[in-house]
């Protein structure tokens, strides 16, 4: 009689409660499919409060975190696993905290002298300077722990920026008021220290909105961008830059405007990308050579915990 191998099981987290949801689930039903296609036993988990239960009881051995948002990219379902001790997809608890906050990501990028817009941040309900009074229009809006566009606003009139600062305050108590810089969307999808070819998104209404990135047809997409060998490899390297400035580990996008002078600014580091059927990470990864599942198999190879020995404090106290 043949002996049967164990193979561990590895929970896809999708879904949540962030505004993020619908793309969550949708990127964690192609990763579900394609570890299937790979040969392993994988089960779908859509993360609600009774997760570290479901978790136990489905026996998972590795999480794949396929959590957009709140509650998968920002550093808590990443402690959560390490309490558990699950093994993970994906950047650590401080990396996630850190990209998942557009202002904290944004003083580091300055102090390792990363290129970035200039910025404010108001607090709701908490009087300061007025944002204008420094920035002049047009800005760009947005809350600072939300993602794929959520909240965010262009405000190219002193007069529209009430108007967007209440919408980003409906998503989060702070706003992010930053430099809007003419020129071309990119983003570079990294895959440990290594850059994919560029992305470049020219939405057809003129705006990357949340619609423009989620919705077939809606936006243009060149891979590999069209730039010149020094653009690309200087944006490569700011994108590597970026994913370490922060800890990042495993995949991340990171994404640039190009001024009209062909200066790349750096917007923000995505930690958990999206893998959906229109999503740029598995552009670029295509434009390598790299297919779909094989992107996954790569992702999934990096899975681990943050804590160690030698930072969990073991040890007696006196």
């Amino acid at each position: 009689m043949k002996k049967q191998t164990h193979r561990p099981t590895i929970g896809v987290l999708m879904g949540g409660r962030s505004a993020e949801r619908e793309v969550s689930l949708r990127t964690g039903a192609a990763i579900l499919g394609a570890l299937r296609r790979l040969g392993h036993r994988a089960v779908g988990i859509d993360a609600g409060p009774d997760l570290p239960q479901v978790l136990g009881r489905r026996q998972v051995s590795v999480a794949f975190i396929a959590l957009h948002g709140r509650g998968g990219e920002d550093g808590t379902v990443q402690g959560l696993l390490e309490c558990l001790g699950i093994p993970y997809t994906g950047s650590g608890v401080l990396a996630s905290a850190l990209a998942m906050d557009k202002t904290h990501s944004k003083l580091i990028f300055r102090a390792c002298g990363l290129p970035t817009p200039d910025f404010e941040v108001l607090v709701r309900g908490v009087r300061g300077p007025w944002p204008l009074e420094r920035l002049e229009p047009p800005v760009v809006v947005k809350p600072i722990c939300e993602g794929s566009t959520v909240g965010m606003s262009v405000v190219r009139r002193r007069g529209a920026l009430a108007k967007a600062l209440a919408l980003a305050f409906r998503y989060d108590p702070e706003a992010l008021v930053e430099d809007f810089v003419p020129g071309r969307d990119l983003t570079i999808g990294v895959i440990g220290d290594t850059a994919l070819p560029a992305v470049e998104m020219r939405p057809r209404g003129g705006f990357y909105s949340y619609r423009a990135k989620y919705t077939s047809g809606a936006t243009e997409y060149l891979v590999p961008a069209p730039l010149t060998t020094r653009q690309s490899a200087r944006i490569g390297e700011l994108a590597v830059a970026a994913h370490r400035a922060l800890g990042c580990r495993g995949a991340s996008r990171v994404d640039f405007r190009l001024d009209e002078r062909g200066r790349a600014q750096l917007l923000e580091v995505n930690t958990i990308p999206g893998m959906t059927e229109t999503s740029l990470l598995p552009k670029a990864a295509a434009a390598a050579g790299i297919v779909f599942d094989d992107l996954v198999a790569r992702i999934l190879a990096t899975a681990r915990l943050d804590a160690s020995p030698r930072c969990s404090g073991a040890g007696a106290k006196t």
